[in-house]
């Protein structure tokens, strides 16, 4: 598969070898000697299929595929990685009818274009974009040319990837990381039964970050809970923007926000200095030291995504596989990083829980 319109190359060899077939019926002579057209009629003891008898059997071919990831950190290189294990699990394995250019945009969009725009000039047969802005960035630089398959992306329709996530039209499918978030301030709430003030640090400039951030902010409302908002817009600005927080919120909540996921740290050491408990979205970022979550499992999100990529390598066409969720969400509980906060885990949730870290 060297574009995605193999099934479109597959018909035209196809007629192709028939009329050549044709020509042979109805010739005088025969084609012994000759190198041109197929091998069948040579007489040569090593026959070789010819193209159209290589695809007429299911023969396959190579895939080139162009990965773009927004930023490095744990939850986008799970996914990453179920991605490309579901891809040899189907057959198609890095060096064996797979060619994989995997790339990161350190953050950046700009560079995130750039890179799509090479997978583009290189004819790349489908474009895998991992997180919101590398997806926007794919869909901008292949313009309906190139099938774009995203994963890890909290809103596509918000983020104008598709027309909707039943029926995405266009060259684009993928997967969504969203979560329900009236269950994540729930959980808050749990564990801090008096808490009045959440505060919400994200990247102001992602779309899926505002798209969450909109969402916490209803969901907390609805519990009399007020979210205080910490915008940044670069990973050296998360750490200040967890010390504004401080002496203002009675817990800080941490969205699927890839700027302030990669620089979790920062984040952690405020926190932790000045005492207040930190939820996440993701399962990654619990057992680096957030309090809990009701999260996905990334790696499983990726090994989605790589179904959906075997899917179109086998012609499906793009627009006719809906959006998918994760098929789980789960209790996830890092009983130290409770401990460090002083918050009491109770048996409850411990029994919900589908994992516990620091046991």
């Amino acid at each position: 598969m060297r574009n995605f319109l193999k099934h479109h190359k597959l018909l035209i060899l196809l007629l192709v070898g028939i009329f050549i077939l044709a020509g042979c019926g109805t010739g005088g002579g025969t084609n012994e000697g000759s190198n041109e057209g197929t091998n069948e009629n040579t007489g040569s003891g090593t026959e070789q299929p010819s193209q159209t008898e290589n695809n007429n059997e299911g023969a396959k071919e190579t895939v080139y595929l162009g990965i773009s990831q927004f930023v490095e950190h744990p939850a986008l290189d799970a996914t990453q990685q179920g991605i490309l294990d579901a891809l040899k699990d189907n057959g198609y394995e890095d060096g064996d009818l797979l060619d994989v250019d995997l790339r990161s945009s350190q953050a950046s969009f700009d560079t995130a274009l750039s890179i799509a725009q090479k997978f583009v000039g290189d004819q790349r047969d489908i474009i895998v974009a991992i997180a919101t802005p590398s997806a926007q960035a794919a869909v901008q630089a292949a313009d309906g040319k190139i099938p774009v398959v995203f994963a890890a992306v909290t809103d596509p329709v918000a983020a104008g990837l598709v027309e909707s996530n039943e029926a995405p039209g266009g060259m684009v499918t993928g997967t969504s990381d969203q979560v329900p978030m009236d269950q994540q301030v729930g959980l808050i709430k749990k564990f801090v039964p008096d808490v009045k003030k959440i505060g919400v640090i994200f990247n102001s400039a992602e779309v899926n970050s505002n798209v969450q951030v909109d969402a916490v902010t209803a969901a907390a409302q609805d519990l009399g809970i007020e979210v205080v908002k910490a915008g940044i817009t670069t990973g050296s600005e998360v750490q200040q923007g967890t010390q504004s927080l401080v002496g203002k919120v009675d817990a800080i909540f941490i969205p699927t926000d890839n700027t302030v996921v990669s620089a979790f740290e920062g984040v952690l050491k405020v926190a932790q200095d000045n005492g207040i408990p930190i939820f996440a979205s993701d399962v990654d970022t619990v057992e680096r030291g957030a309090v809990a979550t009701y999260g996905m499992d990334y790696y499983q999100m990726g090994y989605q995504t790589g179904e959906i990529i075997f899917q179109i390598i086998n012609g499906e066409e793009p627009a006719n596989i809906p959006v998918q969720t994760s098929n789980e969400i789960d209790l996830v509980i890092n009983l130290d990083a409770a401990s460090k906060f002083g918050l009491e885990v109770s048996d409850d949730l411990k029994n919900e829980a589908k994992e516990l870290f620091g046991e």
